[in-house]
């Protein structure tokens, strides 16, 4: 019998969409096959387990059909589960051929039962096959670097049966965004479609770039002397160095505008900007030159910066 999949996923029954994705996503990783070498096949097994509890309890309405008892942990009709009617009887009125009449003196029909039963499941399989049920969708997560999100990249991954999974990761893709990968979930039941591959990409924070909608900003450390003085700096982009052009008395806290440099999103074909924050950074130690030329200079020039 499988297991509750609130108690698979370590979450009670209140537990809110998020609480049940952060549950989901912190196991996933932990369980992750390839994070476990010493101990693979023991982490595959509960890896497979904690899928297929998310895709109960992370699916909002079979979530709602397993806490009504409508569908088991495994996601399969309970034995005996019918809908209920206005009427009080899921047969009440339904006259014909081949009916027969309950004690309570309900008219149905045999096949009325099988409509029933199986009616949810039509549409879902292969086409002419009232019992073929669609394969189930198999949830993923997959952890990227930022500029591969950023520009696209090819990943491949080792799915818990031990199958390999070859994804292509668009560009401009956003942490939490969802792929769907068709026909690579379960296989079908009787001949039905399979379910498809629900892969959530994480993306790793990079230690200069920030994401923003489609713009990317970045913090630039600038010395003194190119801050008083203006100067020509290369500064870093997702797609490869560009030269800026620092003016003369460039104040720390001013922002340039690096036009296309941030990233493209494909949904909207438009393509973000980069902005880069100029930070002032003072050498660790003032030598004597420098101290006694900005105390002259102190005495000569005395200005307001905007301090309050």
């Amino acid at each position: 019998m499988a297991e509750d999949p609130y108690q698979v996923l370590g979450v009670p029954r209140s537990a809110s969409e998020d609480d049940v994705r952060r549950a989901y996503r912190k196991l996933a990783k932990e369980l992750h096959p390839d994070l476990n070498p010493a101990n693979r096949a023991s982490a595959e097994e509960r890896f497979k387990k904690v899928s297929a509890a998310y895709e109960i309890v992370g699916d909002p309405e079979k979530r709602k059909q397993f806490d009504r008892g409508e569908i088991d942990a495994t996601g399969e009709p309970r034995r005996g589960f019918h809908r209920t009617y206005a009427g009080g009887s899921p047969f009440a009125g339904r006259a014909g051929r081949g009916d027969a009449r309950t004690a309570g003196g309900d008219d149905f029909s045999f096949g009325d039962i099988f409509s029933d039963l199986f009616g949810s499941m039509r549409g879902r399989g292969e086409a002419g096959s009232p019992f073929g049920v669609r394969g189930r969708d198999a949830r993923y997560s997959l952890e990227v670097d930022f500029l591969e999100a950023a520009t696209g990249a090819r990943k491949r991954v080792t799915l818990p049966d031990g199958d390999v999974l070859d994804i292509t990761v668009p560009g401009g893709v956003a942490d939490g965004q969802v792929l769907r990968l068709r026909g690579k979930g379960s296989p079908g039941v009787r001949g039905a479609e399979p379910g498809d591959a629900m892969v959530e990409i994480r993306v790793r924070p990079h230690p200069q770039f920030k994401r923003v909608d489609d713009d990317i900003t970045l913090d630039l450390p600038v010395t003194i002397d190119e801050a008083v003085l203006g100067a020509k700096i290369e500064v870093p982009t997702i797609s490869g160095r560009v030269q800026l052009t620092l003016p003369k008395a460039t104040s720390s806290g001013r922002i340039f505008r690096l036009k296309g440099k941030g990233v493209h999103n494909t949904t909207s074909g438009r393509t973000g900007d980069q902005l880069v924050t100029v930070r002032i950074v003072l050498p660790e130690t003032i030598d004597d030159k420098l101290a006694y030329f900005l105390s002259e200079w102190r005495q000569k020039n005395q200005y307001n910066p905007g301090r309050p």
